[in-house]
């Protein structure tokens, strides 16, 4: 691990996979995880000449708590460390909570981005002519709704988590989580994720559920691919279908017999399409 202190004394814990000399990625993280959370195989990387960087958002591991954060101030933070790393332009996507987080450095830094994926990646709350709940599991509405009331309500929202009052999640998840290379690599991200307490889950659901991003994915002008299961109960497709339509840019992949942790399959074809040549030009690595 590695700590990057920022311009106002917040420390970021970045943690780096795969090849070092190899083509700069930046991964944002789902909710709530941390920068441990990856492809379970870490020889993909390597096979595809991957310099995987991830970091921890603010209140997750090993990063300073950042109250009231909205998902745009993420940008600033993959720009300060990605900065740090002595890397301009980059590839970038996140997965899930994460989603949102990449579209936000892809909109704030648009000449450092060669390419940007999505998966199973929320659209705003304010999104217009969305149904933001339809199709939603009872847990997340819950969770959506309870963010409209404020951070105090979230923290105690989350703290009763994992009580019998919560319903399970949906069985083409739980066989997703059950497969041993991937639980190897929930189980430790998520207990780092939360080492600290629940500030960075509190702040991701209301960043996420309550308030406006503070970006319009409209904006986004790189080339991008947004990937949605069908069968996908937590993030409804809709959210990913919403998004392409709303990014000028953007290619819709959707996998009709995935649900919400077929990202993990397909993983490896987006990290193909983000490695791969951008236009005619050479995509170098740091460059």
């Amino acid at each position: 691990m590695r700590e990057l202190i920022t311009t106002d004394r917040r420390t970021l814990a970045v943690e780096e996979w795969g090849d070092p000399t190899g083509t700069p990625v930046v991964y944002l993280h789902g909710s709530p995880m941390s920068r441990l959370a990856r492809y379970p195989d870490d020889s993909l990387f390597h096979e595809l000449g991957v310099r995987l960087i991830t970091y921890d958002r603010p209140g997750f591991g090993g990063s300073t708590p950042r109250p009231g954060r909205r998902v745009v101030d993420a940008a600033d933070d993959v720009a300060a460390i990605t900065t740090a790393l002595g890397l301009h332009r980059f590839a970038v996507f996140g997965v899930s909570g994460g989603g949102p987080h990449a579209l936000a450095f892809a909109a704030r830094y648009p000449e450092r981005v060669t390419r940007l994926g999505a998966l199973a990646s929320l659209a705003p709350r304010d999104a217009a002519g969305l149904d933001w709940t339809a199709g939603m599991s009872e847990g997340n509405r819950h969770s959506a709704a309870v963010a409209l009331t404020g951070r105090e309500a979230v923290t105690e929202h989350l703290a009763n988590i994992g009580t019998a009052d919560f319903p399970p999640l949906p069985d083409i998840e739980q066989a997703v989580l059950s497969r041993p290379e991937i639980s190897a690599m929930i189980g430790p991200a998520f207990a780092e994720a939360v080492r600290p307490g629940l500030d960075g889950w509190v702040d991701d659901v209301t960043a996420l559920f309550g308030t406006a991003w503070g970006f319009d994915p409209a904006d986004i002008t790189v080339p991008a691919r947004i990937w949605h299961g069908g069968l996908d109960t937590l993030v409804p497709p809709a959210h990913g279908e919403w998004l392409a339509s709303r990014m000028p840019t953007a290619t819709m992949i959707r996998q009709a017999d995935a649900g919400h942790g077929g990202h993990f399959d397909a993983t490896p074809a987006m990290l193909t399409w983000l490695v791969g040549d951008v236009n005619s030009g050479s995509h170098a690595p740091g460059s």
